[in-house]
């Protein structure tokens, strides 16, 4: 069995999102209030293995990945040498090599564009995905769930533990991950679907939101330094480490210049927009004042999304999606505080 078996035939978009495997409503429902179990086919996982491979990494990313406990999971981000976000990573170890999680979209040439710096490191990078399929659980049953599928579950949040062959990554309190070879998958599923709501991608992508925890996806490549998506404060950043490409920029707008945009959690009575879809200020009339990072439809009407904004906007008044006319967005919380 592979992950697209696990999706209605016709239902996966060419990027590897998966529309609702029953109802849309029903779906997001039970992402809200109960349980979810989500095959993460838009998802894929590079494998870096070899001597060098942890400072390969290290030496390219924003995260400290030769520190990268063997039982820890941490976000990371790519940069162009403007410090603008090419990739956002979901990274945990596997005996001694690091998997590298991101949008399947952008999977084949991150790792060809990754490949170009390897030179003489001992270092390769193989795309694990079919190998290594991946399930989304999260909700008020997902620790019972794992329970009851006789997994270990990590204690705490950004940690991972192992049971045999399969890594179960705790993201959230109530949010996890089950990395495992593709010829256990069937039994997995069906133990924990037995406790969870079967659904397509949009209820993965809502925790996301919830949780106020950025994705670049194709349409935003190259759209935001890391601060504008918070990932600064998500613990995708590490400002102790060595240099990478874009570092200089990436420090100098934490130390020494002032951010003017920020991500925020927010609302909209409209179908949900494209990642990239631009934003308006009324203080800034027709000049775009920050894009739309993530959005998903949610059963109660409209969308919830994650958005960029110049925060003097946020301040001045009313926020709209695609235009100067467009709807106005309802800002909400974020599960973190914004740093002084």
């Amino acid at each position: 069995m592979t992950l697209t078996d696990l999706v209605p035939p016709g239902s996966l978009a060419d990027d590897g999102q998966s529309s609702a495997l029953q109802d849309a409503a029903t779906e997001m429902l039970a992402a809200r209030q109960g349980t979810v179990l989500v095959p993460l086919t838009h998802l894929s996982r590079l494998r870096a293995d070899g001597d060098d491979a942890a400072a390969f990494l290290h030496n390219l990313l924003t995260q400290d990945v030769k520190g990268l406990p063997a039982d820890g999971v941490r976000t990371a981000g790519f940069c162009s040498p403007k410090g603008r976000l090419l990739a956002t990573f979901t990274l945990w170890r596997e005996g001694s090599a690091t998997l590298l999680q991101l949008p399947k979209a952008l999977a084949e040439p991150m790792r060809k564009k990754l490949s170009m710096y390897v030179l003489r490191s001992k270092v390769i990078l193989s795309d694990v995905s079919d190998a290594r399929p991946a399930l989304g659980l999260a909700g008020t049953q997902a620790v019972a769930a794992l329970q009851a599928a006789g997994l270990d579950i990590p204690a705490q949040d950004m940690a991972q533990t192992t049971t045999g062959d399969v890594n179960v990554l705790r993201l959230a309190a109530d949010r996890f991950e089950i990395v495992l070879p593709a010829d256990r998958l069937e039994a997995l599923w069906a133990a924990l679907a037995a406790h969870a709501t079967p659904s397509g991608t949009a209820a993965w992508r809502w925790f996301d939101i919830r949780d106020g925890l950025a994705t670049v996806w194709a349409g935003t490549q190259e759209e935001f330094v890391p601060q504008m998506v918070n990932f600064e404060l998500t613990g995708g950043v590490n400002f102790k480490k060595g240099c990478y490409p874009g570092q200089e920029i990436v420090a100098r707008t934490q130390y020494l210049g002032k951010l003017k945009r920020r991500m925020y959690r927010a609302h909209a009575d409209c179908a949900p927009p494209a990642p990239g879809t631009p934003v308006y200020g009324s203080d800034t009339n027709d000049q775009a004042c920050g894009a739309v990072v993530d959005a998903v439809a949610v059963p109660d009407g409209g969308c919830d999304l994650l958005v960029v904004v110049q925060m003097s906007s946020v301040d001045a008044g009313a926020v709209r999606l695609a235009s100067t006319t467009g709807t106005v967005l309802t800002f909400g919380n974020l599960p973190y505080a914004f740093a002084e």
